[in-house]
């Protein structure tokens, strides 16, 4: 029945080496000039630290040589991993190119194939800096909007259910799609501050659930995605502080994530949350300001706030006891739309995301969200 429906050329099980594996196998015997490269697993300091010896030549010739693996490895230069994150990019566009024509595969699974080729000849138009691209499976891929490098000011957007590669961005409902999201929030925060310099990622670099089953209900994917979140956070430019926006589940991911995260972390936002898998705020165990915002017209609201037996996710972070700075969320209609252009939400978002906390307005419910931010 599998081989008749077309499942099996669909979701493509793997019956053999992945690229992605194969390029990690690789890496573990890379040399540059008779030294040997970092794990992969190693941590971002010392990532960064070999990278930082080599010079422009070297950096090159690993990003060509072995893409897959530098264009994913926190620690690496950013625009070394836009590099090699092209040449991934149009490996895979021409590997998905031919599965859409080859008649072997059910029309199913050369319609898939179709989109695929598509998304990633639109992630390899002029101008785009893929920080992170990974075609396994639904794939993983995080994007940068403005000069990361150069920013004092860096934003994350972390999307919730639902999130791969052809959901990365959307020309449709755009908005509710991570790169939409991301571009958004960009504009919204040069609006804010002109002339501070700011970035923002579209971080859909962790493997999230699909639908609303049982990988939502609990954390396990949560925990992989906090750890994967901890690592990106840990490679941002040390003298730019950081804001997490978190969407649906990501809010959970970004709540396991919070005790271990840097410093450098000063705000985290979570919109259309289910719950942080905390009983309050200062459970989460971090410094950085906890906001939440929640549109009355989000369907999550009728989400049972709880956590038992692995199920659920804690504390609602809109309730009056759980301690977050309650923003409003006027105009966003939805469970999608607090990055719309025009809602309050992302008027919010932009202010929190440069630090121009003075003119953020509060939810009608907590018109004291600002007390104790100094500067306002």
């Amino acid at each position: 029945m599998l081989a008749t429906t077309g499942w099996t050329t669909v979701h493509r099980p793997d019956t053999g080496v992945s690229p992605r594996a194969a390029a990690l196998a690789a890496w573990a015997d890379a040399r540059v000039d008779g030294l040997p490269v970092p794990p992969a697993g190693s941590p971002v300091h010392t990532v960064a630290r070999f990278f930082a010896n080599l010079d422009a030549g070297q950096r090159a010739r690993l990003a060509e040589e072995y893409p897959l693996v530098v264009g994913n490895l926190d620690g690496v230069p950013a625009r070394v991993r836009y590099r090699a994150n092209r040449h991934s990019l149009a490996e895979a566009r021409e590997v998905e190119r031919a599965r859409s024509a080859d008649v072997r595969l059910s029309p199913a699974g050369r319609t898939e194939a179709g989109r695929r080729a598509h998304r990633f000849a639109s992630m390899l138009e002029p101008g785009r800096q893929i920080l992170a691209f990974d075609p396994t499976a639904g794939g993983r891929a995080a994007e940068v909007f403005g000069d990361l490098d150069e920013a004092r000011r860096i934003s994350v957007i972390v999307p919730g259910v639902d999130t791969d590669l052809l959901t990365f961005e959307r020309t449709a409902r755009q908005w509710s799609a991570p790169v939409g999201m991301a571009g958004s929030l960009y504009a919204a925060q040069r609006a804010a501050a002109p002339g501070l310099p700011s970035a923002v990622i579209a971080w859909a670099d962790y493997t999230a659930p699909t639908g609303v089953g049982m990988d939502a209900a609990t954390g396990r994917l949560a925990v992989e995605g906090a750890a994967r979140l901890e690592s990106l956070a840990s490679a941002l430019p040390a003298d730019a502080t950081t804001a997490l926006f978190c969407h649906s589940y990501g809010s959970v991911v970004c709540g396991v994530a919070s005790a271990a995260l840097p410093q450098r972390v000063t705000d985290i936002v979570v919109a259309g949350s289910p719950g942080m898998r905390a009983a309050n705020a200062a459970e989460l165990g971090t410094a950085a300001r906890v906001w939440a915002v929640r549109d009355p017209g989000d369907w999550i609201a009728d989400v049972p706030h709880l956590e038992f037996g692995g199920l659920g996710h804690g504390a609602d972070p809109m309730s009056d006891g759980f301690g977050a700075r309650r923003l409003s969320s006027a105009g966003a209609g939805g469970h999608t739309g607090y990055f719309e252009p025009g809602t309050a939400s992302l008027d919010n978002f932009g202010k929190i995301g440069t630090g121009s906390f003075g003119s953020v307005a509060c939810a009608p419910e907590d018109p004291a969200c600002l007390d104790g931010i100094t500067g306002t």
